[in-house]
């Protein structure tokens, strides 16, 4: 791949926060040797590449390689990334391939050792890593930050194996990145005291001010799941210094659309200084995770992008170390499929009178989804009952849930109802269910619901939609259950037919296999079902599906 050796331009310096024209002048090894001023530069703009401050890579169902191919389209040329998915399903050698599959592509990742896998002790994850198995991994060079810390009940009550992790973060001198919904006042205080510095999950804005405010980087997220980011983003404007931009989840079909570039424009239009936008999006990450992406400067590597104009941000080019990766929207890197393919996927098939669900008398706890939002409601119903069993109720968008323990051979399921998916027909079936990743399925029928999780266990890993035909769609995710060998074009075009056989079923959510993936997340509210049971994460403990009365 040829070098460019040099390019004018009215240059963005985030740095300093000016504009000018300018010509730069770039070294055999890559680097900017000399910005020399230019008083009639070539027509764009040059400005610092787009950071995603935080995202795991195997949500968007996308192997390493294959998702800086889609990212530097979009201007995006780091990503500060949580293996923690992959974590949990093959522990330290999971971590091992993400590292060792992005060192085969010259995207910049910064990748963390996961804090907490398992998330909880009320789910059962495929591995664990305890304090010296984390220790271990921040020891590596290729290793970061200690990323998100999860266990808030953990760091607040003094837990040893997290204050180990945390300890062993700070002695290396790396970041902490937080996971900390909801926390305010002295909690707070607390937690950051531990020496955790981010945090992605604010709810409202007076939260995120709060926390801005008690000295916390607040990652503003707009991905596949969550979309609070035009809520959250006055606290740019108060704290442009603390601020960055993330995705968290990324889907294949949102990523070819857009990516950091998205936030950049959603910000700008809503008035917000170009300076402290760009900031956001790249100077913020580079300098809190250390990352070696160039910003521009002398002797900095020779990373850029390069706009038509400063309001749409449209990207015409991307640059890694002098190196065109990208250009109008197409990349150059050549597609490699993985070295290896892990998996750990023990669960048999399964039979539809697994899902049966016995009746008694009184109210039930059910699941309710919000579009959008990672957060669920705790609700209060009386079941449908056929023959002394409950059952799915379209009518009353009652759907039956289920989880299943991926890595036993033959688990009996968890299960529950849910509300919000609006399925009047179906079942669909996920190997990708945050955090340890279990089987989930939701749907209107015990025979489809088996149908679903048996086409998913067929591929050992995937997701799945069943219509009330008995027709199926599939997208198969060899590695870890997770993720595809396919580059994004053709992952989001098997994406988008399963995800319009779940619409042909009467679903309304805007991403239902993302939300049915959050539904097994015990460390986000109200109420979630892990493969041990019902779990309220508002009080961090595990409740009856049956309201006891008395």
């Amino acid at each position: 791949m040829d070098k460019i050796r040099q390019i004018s331009g009215t240059l963005v310096d985030i740095v300093n926060r000016r504009t000018f024209g300018a010509r730069l002048v770039v070294s055999a090894e890559g680097r900017i040797a000399e910005v020399l001023p230019e008083t009639h530069p070539d027509a764009g703009y040059i400005l610092p590449g787009f950071v995603d401050a935080h995202v795991h890579v195997e949500s968007s169902m996308l192997c390493p390689v294959a998702f800086g191919q889609a990212a530097v389209r979009h201007g995006t040329l780091a990503a500060v990334t949580d293996p923690h998915e992959i974590a949990n399903v093959l522990g330290t050698a999971g971590v091992e391939f993400m590292l060792a599959e992005a060192a085969r592509s010259p995207f910049h990742y910064a990748v963390g050792a996961p804090s907490c896998v398992p998330a909880t002790p009320f789910d059962s994850a495929g591995a664990v890593l305890d304090g010296e198995a984390v220790e271990r991994l921040l020891r590596r060079t290729d290793i970061s930050h200690l990323s998100e810390m999860m266990n808030v009940p953990g760091v607040l009550m003094g837990d040893d194996g997290v204050a180990a992790k945390l300890a062993a973060a700070t002695v290396m001198g790396k970041p902490v990145d937080g996971h900390a919904p909801g926390l305010r006042g002295s909690d707070l205080r607390r937690y950051l005291r531990a020496g955790i510095s981010t945090d992605h999950e604010c709810l409202t804005l007076d939260e995120a001010l709060d926390k801005a405010a008690a000295g916390m980087h607040i990652l503003l997220r707009r991905g596949s799941a969550a979309r609070n980011f035009r809520e959250l983003l006055p606290v740019l404007r108060r704290f442009p210094h603390q601020c960055m931009f993330c995705t968290d989840d990324q889907h294949p079909d949102d990523l070819l659309r857009g990516y950091i570039d998205e936030l950049v424009r959603i910000a700008l239009d809503a008035g917000h200084d170009l300076f402290d936008v760009l900031r956001a999006a790249s100077l913020n990450p580079v300098r809190h995770y250390g990352l070696e992406l160039g910003m521009l400067q002398a002797g900095d590597r020779a990373d850029w992008i390069e706009v038509e104009d400063l309001r749409n941000v449209r990207v015409r080019r991307a640059v890694l170390g002098a190196a065109v990766v990208a250009e109008a929207g197409v990349c150059h890197l050549e597609h490699t499929v993985p070295l290896t393919v892990p998996n750990h996927f023990r669960l048999r098939p399964v039979h539809p009178a697994l899902f049966h669900m016995p009746a008694q008398p009184g109210p039930c706890r059910a699941i309710g989804v919000r579009d959008g939002e990672l957060v669920t409601d705790a609700i209060v119903c009386r079941p449908t009952v056929d023959q002394g069993m409950v059952i799915a109720d379209p009518k009353r968008d009652l759907l039956k849930l289920a989880v299943f323990n991926r890595y036993a051979e033959q688990p009996r399921p968890a299960l529950a109802l849910v509300s919000g998916f609006g399925l009047t027909e179906g079942a669909i079936a996920a190997s990708v269910a945050h955090d340890a990743h279990h089987l989930i399925c939701a749907g209107t029928d015990d025979i489809l619901l088996a149908r679903a999780a048996n086409a998913v266990i067929a591929q050992g890993g995937g997701l799945a939609a069943v219509n009330g035909q008995g027709e199926i769609a599939l997208m198969p995710l060899p590695v870890a259950g997770l993720m595809t060998l396919l580059p994004c074009e053709q992952a989001a075009e098997q994406y988008c037919r399963v995800t319009a056989m779940v619409r042909s079923c009467g679903c309304r959510l805007q991403a239902p296999f993302m939300a049915l993936s959050f539904l097994a997340l015990p460390v986000i509210p109200d109420l979630k079902l892990t493969d041990q049971g019902l779990f309220d994460a508002r009080r961090f403990t595990p409740v009856d599906f049956w309201i006891d009365q008395r």
